[in-house]
């Protein structure tokens, strides 16, 4: 009788344990503690990291109904609850939630929290903690089915690279600048990933953040690359965003720019000349469309409404562009 009371005392104390046990998550809620339906309508930002752009933010609130905002994360704090709520003071909650793991990702009331959003917000950090604990999870099957049901998505510098289909996943001991990405296309600090985010207008496109500030055009030609060389495209896409810069893309795919910096929509004629490991890369004549505030793109026809266009050519890891002056950007 004693060694079973022991068991039943001992079975009590590890209940109480893990009943107590805090959650692999962390959730930060301000505004309201009940739960909005409104309706919402689909829509997409990307931001180039840098400044956050007040803009972009209103606008997914406008188009969230006012409901619930969720930011996800997987490091980092809650410091966009403040900013967004007072940018959006309508807004029925702003709330962050941290999901620093595999385990945290699989839990139960992360996909529950994210079911419940009528905005979500990928933070930026680092997009390959993104790829390695979230996807393959609930977070990504929920923001999906979130997406789905027409619940407006955005996200800055990393939150906006697992927004286009193909992603530079960083899953490396750094990031790629253009000199290493042109003189090697395949080296080791080029990995990449796919269908992280089940966004529509965005599907075959690659995206890329910081763009001009940390001069990223070549490595965005060696992007196109191994997009092709993967096999994912003939004829590959990509959209980069300078710092400061919000690209808002409606439901139905025209797209418009707030902030003060420029957007780059980048269009192969076809498969690269030279993409090989350990050889510089050779990719001639990649169309650019660079628009600010005030223009616009239609990711539909891909076809610009002001702004400027030229080309860009890497030959044998040179860059190069028909601009007056020759800049890339």
């Amino acid at each position: 009788m004693r060694s079973l009371l022991l068991f039943l005392f001992a079975s009590v104390l590890a209940t109480t344990a893990m009943a107590g046990k805090a959650p692999p998550y962390t959730y930060v809620r301000v505004g309201s503690a009940s739960d909005v339906s409104p309706a919402t309508t689909s829509g997409t930002v990307l931001m180039g990291g840098g400044s956050d752009v007040d803009a972009a933010f209103q606008w997914l609130c406008n188009l969230g109904g006012n409901g619930d905002f969720l930011i996800i994360r997987a490091t980092g704090a809650d410091a966009y609850n403040p900013y967004v709520q007072g940018l959006c003071p309508n807004a029925n909650s702003v709330a962050t939630l941290i999901i620093p793991d595999a385990t945290a990702a699989n839990h139960a009331d992360v996909a529950a929290i994210i079911a419940k959003a009528e905005v979500v917000w990928i933070a930026g950090g680092d997009q390959s903690n993104y790829i390695n604990f979230w996807k393959g999870t609930p977070v990504q099957s929920t923001l999906n089915a979130r997406i789905a049901q027409g619940v407006p998505v955005g996200g800055t510098s990393a939150g906006l690279n697992v927004l286009t289909q193909f992603v530079y996943s960083a899953n490396a001991s750094q990031g790629a600048t253009s000199s290493q990405a042109l003189a090697d296309p395949f080296n080791r600090y080029l990995t990449f990933d796919r269908n992280f985010a089940a966004v529509s207008t965005l599907q075959g496109i690659i995206g890329d953040p910081h763009f001009a500030a940390r001069d990223r055009m070549g490595r965005n030609l060696a992007f196109l690359c191994r997009v092709a060389a993967n096999g994912w495209s003939s004829a590959p896409r990509g959209i980069a965003v300078d710092e400061a810069t919000a690209l808002l893309v409606a439901n139905g795919g025209y797209a418009s720019v707030v902030g003060t910096g420029k957007v780059y929509f980048l269009q192969a004629p076809g498969l690269p000349q030279v993409c090989s490991a350990k050889q510089p890369l050779t990719y001639r004549n990649i169309g650019v469309a660079r628009i600010a505030a005030g223009d616009g793109f239609d990711l539909v026809t891909w076809a610009p409404v002001g702004g400027a266009t030229y080309t860009v050519t890497a030959e044998a890891g040179v860059l190069s562009s028909t601009q007056a002056g020759g800049s890339a950007y």
